[in-house]
């Protein structure tokens, strides 16, 4: 097995790349049969869009913090590992966002895709649904379009549901909403287009990010999921990613 190491900046996730390239050895992206990241969560999105196109599994080592789509750090026995490992498919989210001058920018989220307020000033959006207006002014620090792998990250954190990556369902969660007060979100079907238009952009400017992509002063903001396009994400036995999904709800 050809296996591509990479590893995230940081000083043990450096440390471990070298000692596994000295036991396993190393090959280039392009010549690898399965791609080992060692990092933590944040790095392994990286990894996902690094690799995407081309076809190449990613196992993910955890020398981060979390770890949520990380295995165990092990240097032992990883041939064996990697052959066990099961696999978890991730579609993107795509997002289209339109600045204030007209600048169309396009990214992909594995993750996520949020709005948030560049200054103290909240964030006046509407929303539309499959271009039916269903919220006509949300006043609010931003809001949330999840994956199901990403609904246990930022969205989790503003009390978004978790969703198993089963059911085809796109999490969408208001931050810190202000009006209406007591709105909490929705659940969307994953076929779902969803459309953000700011509303008094130059009192209330607003930045949209997915993944780690951010685009400043944003007017207009579509995402959808890509169905066209995927990872594939390598995990231990009894510890994939739809265990992990359903795990974290029984948690303390």
């Amino acid at each position: 097995m050809k296996i591509a190491f990479i590893a995230a900046c940081t000083q043990a996730a450096q440390e471990a790349y070298q000692v596994f390239i000295n036991r396993y050895g190393k090959v280039p992206l392009e010549e690898a049969d399965v791609v080992v990241s060692l990092g933590g969560d944040g790095f392994m999105l990286e990894t996902l869009h690094r690799v995407l196109g081309l076809d190449l599994a990613v196992y993910g080592m955890n020398y981060g913090t979390i770890g949520f789509l990380m295995n165990t750090a092990n240097e032992d026995h990883l041939s064996e590992r990697l052959l066990r490992a099961q696999p978890s498919l991730l579609h993107p989210l795509q997002m289209t966002a339109t600045t204030t001058t007209g600048e169309v920018h396009e990214s992909l989220a594995f993750n996520d895709v949020f709005l948030f307020r560049q200054t103290r000033q909240t964030s006046r959006i509407q929303i539309k649904i499959d271009g039916r207006i269903r919220l006509e002014e949300l006043i609010c620090d931003g809001i949330i379009v999840a994956t199901p792998a990403g609904s246990t990250a930022y969205n989790l954190s503003a009390h978004g549901p978790i969703v198993p990556l089963s059911a085809n369902i796109l999490p969408l969660t208001p931050i810190s909403a202000f009006r209406p007060r007591r709105w909490r979100g929705a659940l969307l079907p994953s076929s779902a287009v969803v459309q953000f238009t700011m509303m008094d952009t130059e009192k209330r400017p607003t930045a949209a990010v997915a993944d780690f992509h951010e685009i400043r002063d944003v007017f207009e903001v579509v995402v959808k999921e890509d169905r066209t396009q995927y990872a594939t994400v390598l995990f231990d036995p009894d510890h994939g990613l739809s265990e992990r999904i359903i795990a974290e709800q029984f948690m303390e």
